[in-house]
């Protein structure tokens, strides 16, 4: 750019200096420019201000010769005046496909390893189904330990939601609450002959039982690993509360899954001795029988597994690292039904109908640690609690994890919403469509997790 500057400053002058003496007058011995006798040239000068040009104006070389004379060399063959597309002018800088291809491979194949599982690691987890299609490589990264290193610096997305639906019940349907999708997983070791429920999750895992409730199954519906659990040592064919939580951190360290019934009788299974025990009874200050809330999955906070109980009303815990049983008297809010626990950063939360004379409205409260009481906190708009006006709605909450989705339905409707605990944000749930159908599905039961790649069963 100097040079150019430098350039179009000495022609500047040399027109200057011609407007004002007129080659035509100028004397032998002031006259500026003297081409040499054997050749005859021509001066030619360029319009610097027309852009065009400016890739022209190196064509012609001038020289500094003796001190206040300037010779000007034959100009190129290319005439100053012709312009070329800029189409035409970078042909020649830019690198061809296949040079460009070559680049590209040797980028990838430089590309540092811990580097590439850590921009993995933090991709949208529905990246993951197309992803592990692309090489054996790729895939193999559920397997890697360093890549599990990877997820777990990761902070913890939305929980997603894997539900049953009425029509295909013994098919899943997972909703994504980020990009408002449903997948439809297939997980080929569930039994076909059964019907398996979903009733709890923890670190990316959940936990099925079959309707009979005899058998226990654990699956990761992303990857599909799976076990099946072993029998029971107790024969229980009652119905049970699960709960399930995580011995550290992430499923590497193991799991825990406890099923109570309500005379009391319960078992834990631990992943790590892959076997079911039974280490006690109840204690004598758990009222017994626990008439338990089978419509409310167990929360867990910290190791700490919580079941809603009626008669009285209240909670029992059981600590899964001490195991130690409590039980809280708490009271049911007035004119309450449908009701389940919820969790939510440490907070136990209670969702359930408010229902008065015709009006039917969907409330969250908090329990107050100090005083054992429910505090209301939030309820649905009424815009929305206007469409179950003089309806039997029934509620069911799928998901108790921070974010809530409950399923309201009467004989009139079905409708399926989010509830954000922290932003206290509602949100409409798209229907629940089966691949190349057009039948809205009807949500029967379902289960929160938090979606993790390299969960292992």
């Amino acid at each position: 750019m100097e040079e150019l500057a430098m350039l179009r400053q000495l022609i500047g002058q040399v027109q200057e200096l011609l407007r004002l003496y007129g080659s035509s007058h100028l004397q032998p011995h002031t006259q500026l420019l003297q081409p040499p006798p054997p050749q005859q040239h021509s001066w030619c000068f360029i319009n610097l201000d027309d852009k065009s040009a400016e890739d022209d104006c190196y064509s012609y070389i001038m020289k500094a010769g003796k001190s206040g004379t300037f010779k000007m060399l034959e100009p190129s063959s290319k005439s100053p005046s012709a312009k070329r597309s800029r189409k035409e002018k970078n042909r020649g800088r830019l690198p061809d496909a296949s040079s460009s291809t070559e680049m590209m491979d040797q980028i990838w194949q430089e590309f540092p390893e811990d580097l590439f599982e850590a921009v993995i690691a933090r991709l949208p987890i529905a990246t993951f189904f197309h992803f592990r299609l692309v090489c054996t490589k790729w895939n193999s990264l559920l397997t890697s330990h360093s890549f599990s290193q990877q997820c777990a610096q990761v902070p913890q997305s939305q929980p997603w939601f894997y539900t049953i639906t009425h029509e295909n019940v013994n098919t899943g349907a997972m909703y994504d609450p980020s990009l408002k999708k449903w997948h439809h997983p297939t997980i080929p070791a569930l039994p076909t002959k059964l019907i398996v429920l979903p009733v709890a999750s923890a670190g990316g895992l959940v936990c099925f039982l079959d309707i009979g409730h005899r058998t226990f199954y654990v699956c990761n519906p992303l990857t599909r690993s799976f076990k099946e659990l072993p029998a029971r040592s107790v024969k229980v064919w009652s119905r049970v509360a699960v709960g399930m939580t995580l011995n550290g951190e992430s499923t590497s360290g193991g799991y825990k899954i406890l099923w109570v019934c309500c005379d009391g009788e319960y078992e834990i299974y631990d992943s790590i001795m892959n076997s079911w025990t039974r280490p006690g009874s109840m204690p004598s200050n758990v009222s017994l029988p626990l008439y338990l809330n089978f419509r409310s999955q167990a929360v867990s906070i910290g190791g700490t597994l919580y079941f809603m109980r009626s008669d009285p009303d209240g909670i029992v815990s059981y600590d899964t690292a001490t195991g130690v049983w409590k039980q809280f008297v708490i009271p049911n809010p007035l004119l309450l039904s449908d009701y389940t626990l919820a969790e939510c950063g440490g907070r136990i939360l209670l969702v359930g109908l408010l229902t008065k004379n015709a009006a039917t409205c969907v409330c969250i409260w908090e329990l107050q640690k100090m005083t054992l009481l429910w505090k209301e906190v939030d309820r649905m708009p009424n815009i929305w609690c206007l469409e179950f006006y003089g309806k039997h709605v029934r509620m069911t909450c799928l998901g108790n994890k921070g974010l809530l989705m409950l399923s309201l339905r009467s004989r009139q409707m079905n409708r399926l919403v989010t509830y954000d605990i922290s932003s206290r944000e509602w949100l409409k749930v798209p229907g629940c469509v089966l691949p190349r159908g057009r039948k809205r599905q009807w949500i029967a039961c379902g289960t929160a997790f938090h979606p993790c790649l390299t969960a292992s069963a």
